[in-house]
């Protein structure tokens, strides 16, 4: 659904990417990550056709972005990070002012906007003014232009920025909700957003790709050992002591006590070691209280790091 092929902006002499390569499946939610300046919202921009590349091109939904920039612009959805309202105009009169740019007829528009009101949930502030809105709901009223031609792409560009905790949640989960209705790109900076929406996420750092893969797959290629989470009612010193006496255990380190009695220990095993039987067994014998058990796996922050470390090592070398 989108293939960008060695794609290359210059702005004067510097590269904001250089030679960007990814492909999207149709239905797949995948996640844009990089910090801020990475090359998200310039790859973004290419693909929309709002910027060219220096080099490269792109296919979205079949046409190329260089000798088919109107079929693409018919078939994406895109929310820039500063999303583009009309604060002097109503939501419903705003929505029907861009259906009409986007050639939908009268009759259409009408039926078009209530269904999308009625998806983004903005039906109740339909009559408002979009300046006093809220950010959360310019932020919906902002995808719902983006979904009014149902595009076969949709192109997010950091979708929750500057909203609070309870209008982050509800955007994820409107994001959630479009999955199968259209391919969906999101770039994002905070990384925990994307290994709660996003399928694969491809991570871009200073302009180049790094790595494109599911969040486990990255998890299995950088984490040499398998680590669990186990928290224990219990003595820590006994407890710890007592773990990294079982065969396989290469650390048991103490992390969060929450309170005197109760400890969490991350254990550290060689990768192709099961041990969770073992830890538990000794726990329970020992007449101690096993209140949490579970892999504790790469976060993608760590990924992230751990990638950007690789690649400027590498670099450097």
């Amino acid at each position: 659904m989108i293939e960008a092929e060695k794609l290359t902006k210059y702005f004067q002499k510097v590269a904001a990417i250089e030679d960007v390569s990814f492909t999207v499946e149709k239905g797949e939610i995948v996640g844009f990550l990089g910090p801020n300046g990475a090359g998200k919202t310039t790859t973004m921009r290419i693909l929309t056709g709002f910027l060219p590349p220096s080099s490269g091109t792109a296919r979205v939904a079949g046409y190329d972005i260089l000798t088919d920039s109107l079929q693409v612009r018919r078939r994406i959805g895109y929310l820039p990070e500063n999303v583009p309202l009309y604060t002097d105009m109503k939501v419903a009169g705003y929505l029907d002012f861009v259906a009409e740019v986007k050639g939908m007829e009268r009759r259409e528009r009408r039926r078009k906007i209530g269904e999308i009101m009625e998806k983004c949930r903005i039906v109740e502030v339909q009559r408002m003014l979009i300046g006093a809105l809220s950010r959360g709901y310019r932020q919906r009223v902002g995808i719902a232009q983006a979904l009014l031609n149902d595009p076969e792409v949709l192109i997010l560009d950091e979708p929750t920025v500057g909203l609070d905790p309870k209008q982050i949640i509800e955007i994820r989960q409107l994001i959630k909700e479009l999955s199968g209705q259209s391919t969906i790109i999101l770039s994002t900076h905070i990384l925990p957003e994307a290994s709660m929406i996003c399928q694969r996420v491809i991570i871009i750092n200073d302009g180049h790709i790094i790595a494109v893969d599911t969040p486990e797959n990255l998890t299995a290629r950088l984490q040499s050992s398998a680590k669990l989470l186990v928290t224990v009612d219990g003595p820590a010193d006994q407890i710890g002591a007592a773990l990294i006496q079982i065969p396989g255990v290469l650390s048991a380190e103490a992390k969060d006590r929450a309170r005197d009695a109760v400890v969490s220990f991350v254990v550290e095993s060689e990768r192709s070691r099961d041990l969770r039987r073992e830890v538990s067994r000794m726990i329970v014998e020992r007449g101690w209280g096993l209140l949490e058990f579970r892999p504790a796996d790469m976060t993608l922050e760590e990924i992230f790091i751990r990638l950007v470390t690789k690649e400027e090592q590498e670099v450097r070398e």
